[in-house]
């Protein structure tokens, strides 16, 4: 089914080498879970053993047997990451206590704003290679960076000299229909000049009542020779999605009378006039040319437009238990546009010094994000032209969301924004002895916001450092130390923007490679201090519907991160993760709605005894958490979420060497769970999915 993948040793090229003359439809030829070279973490061209970081690569195979169809999915499945379903459009991912902001495409980062859904989460992985995640600080790869994680999604290319592609449909639960097209061709005689298209279309429902969404996307890439070491790519991203009946925010925690609430999962908050559309647009062009000597240099533009627009409704006090009277609710609609222009260029390669070899990387980057977020509020007295909440009448299993749409009253700017950085940053990774080597770097990073919230500059310097001893041939030993800067885009009740997060991250741990590398673990033992961290003020928001936050000083995160990645044999593949941290600062437990253990593991297992059917799974397991939140009446509630297990399966049977069948079913056993605590918002239950796909 897949093209046959031969590993290149040399370290001068990137890191996967694929026969295109090999038998495309091949029915045993699969990829593996693991990667043999990365450039994550440091820009350096390395094994995933000689990156002094906690790193996860999610393959284009693993996405294909988990079924994993965003790049929320991915993340929800990652070692080390856990996701907040913030309410049918929205969702927050959190490693190491921290929330997770930044998202990178191919190195060049974007801001994300959480209180603002432009469909990030949302993008299809159709379009991708790989996802790479790397867990800590990441400041020296993407300027000011989160403590937490940084999320890069590498797309695919045109990288086949002959006519392929890939069509597949599936249908599963709730309607769910997805349709993609993934085509490659050459567009000249020698195949120098190279087309790739990928779109696709998908329809569903929910377990969610009333709720519907569309999906289009349409991703096209161009892959030019311009001689034997010098390639252009020139590349269209785009993708639209529109809902219907969507939420804001979950259900109410409490009834009146301070009980809390158990409402059957299908209930949806959403009024019947409520709506939700994002639409993003990139544009990209990269250019890579390679020295005799070993050095490569790397060139990447972008252009990106998101929008969004939508109508909601949002759920703000406590129904009666019995008769469901007493709700009330408040109606906004909201539109926004962020746009960013990027650059980033750098060379790397191998220098000699005092006998011996070594890697050297230079930089530069810059980008310019404009974000601009307009509000019209719900006006339900007309005489007096004042905004109150609507009674929403019995809010119980009969709520229908047939509710009068209001009057909206003027539009008013939340905010309007320029945020630029300009950064330059070099690694050099000096091998001091066979078994020992040293990476230092720096990154210096001038950024600045300027716009309705007034202005603010900040200028940073990020040291970076890790030292790897190799104690054999399979096992390696690490240490890591960076600075954290991260400018935030939180506001506080005033509308100012909060202080940026400082502090200072700390990691080593073991690792390990078999097989050529197609087998990889890591142990890492890690500890992150932070002030300025901002957190959510439950139930205060600013310029009218925007989350507000206060700085938290002194949070510290300290814990333990396990993974085992890759081809066990050559039938068996498989991703187990596991996480425990502790977190805190001055008051408390730090984020303790955030699980501190955690277990993820999948397999995939081709049958030797029938090799055209393949089968696993898989299972995540989350630790009990707790949020502190205020009752109907004005005091503060402990609620508490329970552990609980989620179970997969999957099995794919190659029909013939074209066409494979492959069903999978998430949440097995229907496990009843909430995705977020602020308000109740389920989880996924059980469902299920077929795809049939043709391959030539």
């Amino acid at each position: 089914m897949w093209p046959a993948i031969s590993w290149s040793a040399d370290l001068t090229s990137d890191e996967l080498v694929v026969d295109a003359t090999a038998d495309p439809a091949g029915a045993n030829e699969q990829q593996d879970y693991a990667v043999k070279t990365t450039r994550a973490g440091t820009k350096l061209l390395l094994t995933p053993r000689d990156v002094p970081q906690s790193l996860s690569i999610v393959t284009q195979q693993r996405m294909q047997d988990q079924d994993l169809q965003s790049v929320s999915d991915v993340l929800t499945n990652a070692t080390g990451i856990s996701t907040n379903l913030v309410d049918s459009e929205r969702a927050e991912y959190y490693s190491r206590g921290f929330k997770v902001s930044n998202f990178t495409y191919d190195g060049i980062p974007t801001s994300i704003n959480d209180s603002w859904n432009y469909g990030d989460a949302a993008s299809d992985t159709a379009i991708y290679d790989r996802i790479e995640i790397v867990r800590g600080a990441t400041g020296l790869m993407t300027g000011a960076g989160s403590p937490s994680a940084s999320i890069n999604m590498v797309r695919k290319h045109a990288d086949s000299k002959t006519f392929t592609g890939t069509l597949s449909a599936s249908y599963g639960s709730w309607n769910k229909q997805r349709y993609i097209a993934d085509l490659s061709a050459p567009l000249n005689s020698d195949g120098s000049l190279r087309g790739r298209i990928v779109t696709g279309y998908q329809d569903q429902d929910s377990w969610l009542d009333r709720y519907h969404k569309t999906k289009k996307f349409l991703y096209g890439v161009v892959d030019a020779d311009l001689s034997d070491s010098t390639t252009l790519s020139l590349g269209y991203d785009y993708q639209d999605a529109r809902t219907g009946n969507p939420t804001w925010g979950g259900l109410p925690m409490f009834y009146s009378n301070g009980a809390t609430t158990h409402y059957r999962r299908s209930l949806n908050s959403a009024a019947d006039w409520a709506r939700y559309s994002t639409n993003a647009r990139k544009v990209f062009a990269d250019i890579d040319h390679d020295f005799a000597n070993g050095w490569r240099v790397h060139v990447n533009g972008t252009h990106a437009e998101n929008r969004f627009n939508d109508k909601l409704l949002y759920v703000t006090s406590y129904p009666d238990q019995q008769s469901g009277e007493g709700a009330t609710g408040f109606g906004s609609q909201d539109r926004g546009k962020r746009t960013v222009d990027s650059f980033d260029g750098y060379a790397s390669g191998p220098f000699t010094l005092l006998g011996r070899q070594h890697q050297l990387m230079l930089g530069v980057s810059y980008s310019r994000q404009h974000n601009a977020t307009y509000s019209s509020d719900g006006v339900t007295d007309q005489e007096t032209n004042t905004i109150t909440s609507a009674d929403l009448g019995p809010f119980n299993s009969s709520w229908s969301g047939s509710l009068a749409e209001p009057a909206w009253g003027a539009w008013y700017r939340n905010a309007d924004d320029v945020v630029r950085q300009k950064s330059a940053y070099s690694a050099a990774r000096f091998s001091l002895a066979d078994p020992l080597s040293l990476i230092v770097g720096a990154r210096y990073t001038q950024w600045s916001t300027s716009g309705s919230s007034g202005d603010m500059a900040k200028n940073n310097l990020s040291p970076y450092a890790g030292v790897v001893y190799d104690i054999n041939d399979t096992w390696s030993a690490y240490g890591s130390y960076t600075a954290v800067f991260l400018p935030q885009s939180y506001r506080d009740t005033q509308g100012k923007f909060l202080s940026p997060v400082t502090g200072k991250s700390y990691e080593t741990g073991l690792k390990s490679a078999w097989y050529d590398g197609r087998l990889t673990a890591t142990f890492a033992v890690f500890r992150i201090e932070q002030d300025n961290v901002g957190q959510a003020i439950d139930g205060v928001y600013v310029n009218g519907s925007e989350q507000a936050y206060a700085a938290a000083k002194g949070a510290v995160s300290k814990g333990a991160e396990f993974e085992l990645n890759g081809a066990l044999t050559d039938n068996l593949q498989l991703t187990f993760g596991a996480t425990r941290y502790v977190a805190r600062d001055n008051s408390g437990r730090f984020n303790a709605y955030q699980p501190q253990t955690s277990f993820k593991l999948f397999t995939r297992y081709q049958l030797p005894m029938l090799p055209a059917l393949t089968v696993g799974g898989g299972l995540n397991w989350q630790n009990r958490v707790f949020n502190d939140v205020t009752g109907p009446n004005g005091d503060t509630v402990r609620v508490y979420q329970g552990s609980y297990p989620l179970a997969s399966l999957f099995a794919r049977y190659q029909v013939t060497k074209q066409v494979a069948v492959q069903a999978n079913i998430d949440n097995l056993f229907d496990r009843e769970y909430y995705s977020y605590m602020d308000s109740y918002v389920y989880g996924e239950p059980r469902n299920v999915s077929v795809n049939v796909s043709y391959q030539f």
